[in-house]
């Protein structure tokens, strides 16, 4: 018995000192260096990186990558030429010995240059509902579309937007918030705020043909499309792409500038490559790259919510929709009484 239970005590810890060793983490033993303990860099900045060799193993190659994609090293530094911008993790592969192990370290890519500034010219003002809270707009055609928010006064409308005459108007259950729209294919896609669901219409007749659900993204809050797939911001500094047939989200970019990544992107349109998006709670708008995230322009709106009528109710800038045979921008707010029709131009 002796004998047996001597045995059997070894072979535990045989076996535990042997799951120990295959457990050691990766970070005792190496840890990736940045150049002056930095983590903020730019797109396409070349930095110092080294590896620090916490236990002094045999080192035979370290390669370095972002997002799957390899960066070369050259004179112990490397690029960060990568095609989205935002929160990142910087994976050095150690081969080492006779093992290979992968450690990272965190860090943020910004935009290699400052937003360039711009403001705008009224070209036309235009009659708006103002009991409308203006959370999605887009045009199909001559034709205007809006969706509004509020639980009991949430609607999806198409309108005669020079008159603002409604054409067509379903209103959504008391319990939903309504929030961004976008067209496609035949197709109107609204979202919900914090109901995690979103709807199809069909465009002409506006009969809802289907629901679906949110993935990752943690609300709904505006809608736009580049012909092949849709984004959808959810007020964080992501803009998620949905598979249109699916609307299951197939990746993300993040919104930042060359100082910061900025969240709070609201009501969306794109336009040649762009989003456009309103600033939630700000009288500006941002002017995307819809690749890369990169802020590349602030249109800054102020003075315009001074041009409607002022009441209590009335609420901040929301709402862009482009006019493409106008070659212009619509643009309004949360109970504004005025559609302004304007011309973005460089600040000078």
């Amino acid at each position: 018995m002796n004998i047996l239970k001597f045995i059997t005590i070894n072979s535990f810890w045989l076996l535990f000192l042997a799951c120990g060793s295959g457990n050691t983490k990766p970070s005792s033993l190496f840890a990736i260096e940045l150049e002056g303990n930095k983590n903020k860099f730019k797109k396409n900045e070349t930095i110092t990186v080294g590896l620090k060799n916490k236990k002094e193993k045999t080192i035979h190659k370290v390669t370095y990558s972002v997002d799957g994609k390899e960066m070369p090293i050259s004179d112990n530094a490397i690029t960060l030429d990568i095609p989205t911008l935002g929160n990142k993790l910087l994976k050095a592969t150690v081969d080492y010995d006779e093992s290979s192990v992968e450690i990272t370290k965190k860090i943020k890519v910004l935009a290699s240059k400052a937003p360039e500034i711009y403001t705008y010219d009224i070209i036309n003002e235009y009659p708006h509902d103002i009991n409308a809270y203006t959370q999605g707009l887009e045009f199909h055609n001559d034709t205007l579309y809006e969706s509004t928010g509020q639980p009991g006064t949430s609607w999806l409308r198409k309108l005669d937007f020079e008159t603002g005459e409604i054409l067509h108007q379903i209103d959504l259950d008391d319990t939903y918030f309504g929030e961004g729209i976008t067209i496609l294919n035949g197709k109107i896609y609204q979202l919900t705020w914090r109901g995690r669901i979103g709807f199809v219409y069909d465009l002409k007749s506006l009969k809802k043909l289907d629901n679906f659900q949110y993935g990752k993204s943690k609300e709904g809050w505006g809608l736009t499309n580049d012909g092949e797939k849709i984004f959808k911001s959810d007020g964080t500094e992501k803009i998620w792409f949905l598979d249109p047939e699916t609307l299951t989200e197939i990746g993300n970019i993040e919104t930042v500038t060359d100082k910061s990544i900025f969240n709070m992107a609201n009501e969306l349109e794109y336009v040649d490559g762009k989003i456009y998006a309103n600033v939630y709670q700000k009288e500006s708008m941002m002017i995307i790259d819809a690749s890369s995230g990169a802020i590349e322009g602030v249109v800054n709106f102020g003075g315009l919510k001074k041009k409607v009528t002022q009441h209590e109710k009335l609420n901040v800038l929301n709402g862009v929709a482009y006019h493409p045979k106008r070659k212009t921008f619509f643009v309004t707010g949360k109970n504004w009484d005025k559609l302004f029709e304007v011309q973005i131009v460089k600040k000078q």
